[in-house]
C-alpha cells in the first residue's frame, strides 16, 4: 500500500529540492547593494502614510467573503458544465439546488446590508 504514495513522495521531493535550489541560487547570485531607499516601504508608488496598524471596515471582510463565495461557486460549475450531458437530469437539479441554496444566501446578506457601502 505505501507503494502507492511512493510516487507523491518523489514529486514532493523534487519540488523541495527545485525550492531550494532557487532559493539558494538567488541568495547567491542576487545583488547586495543595500541602501536606505532600497530598503524604505513602498505603496504604490506613494510615500507610506499613517499607521500599518489601522483597521479596515467590517464591510470590507464580509464583501471579501461573498466575493469568494460566488467565485467557488463558478469553479464548481464550470466542472458540471462540461459534464452536462452526462449527468442528466439528476446533475442538473443538484446544480439547480446548488445555485438556489447560494441565491438565498445573496437576497438574506443583500436585505441585511451587507452590499452597501457607506
Amino acid at each position: 500500500m505505501a507503494s502507492e504514495y511512493l510516487p507523491v513522495l518523489i514529486m514532493f521531493l523534487l519540488a523541495a529540492v527545485v525550492v531550494a535550489a532557487m532559493i539558494g541560487l538567488g541568495w547567491l547570485l542576487g545583488p547586495r547593494n543595500r541602501t536606505p531607499i532600497k530598503l524604505e516601504t513602498f505603496e504604490c508608488g506613494n510615500e507610506p502614510s499613517g499607521s500599518a496598524w489601522g483597521r479596515f471596515s467590517v464591510r470590507f471582510y464580509l464583501t471579501a467573503i461573498l466575493f469568494i463565495i460566488f467565485d467557488v461557486e463558478v469553479v464548481f460549475m464550470y466542472p458540471w458544465a462540461v459534464m452536462f450531458r452526462t449527468l442528466g437530469w439528476f446533475g442538473f437539479i443538484e446544480m439547480f439546488v446548488f445555485i438556489i441554496v447560494l441565491t438565498v444566501g445573496l437576497v438574506y446578506a443583500w436585505r441585511r446590508g451587507a452590499l452597501e457601502w457607506e
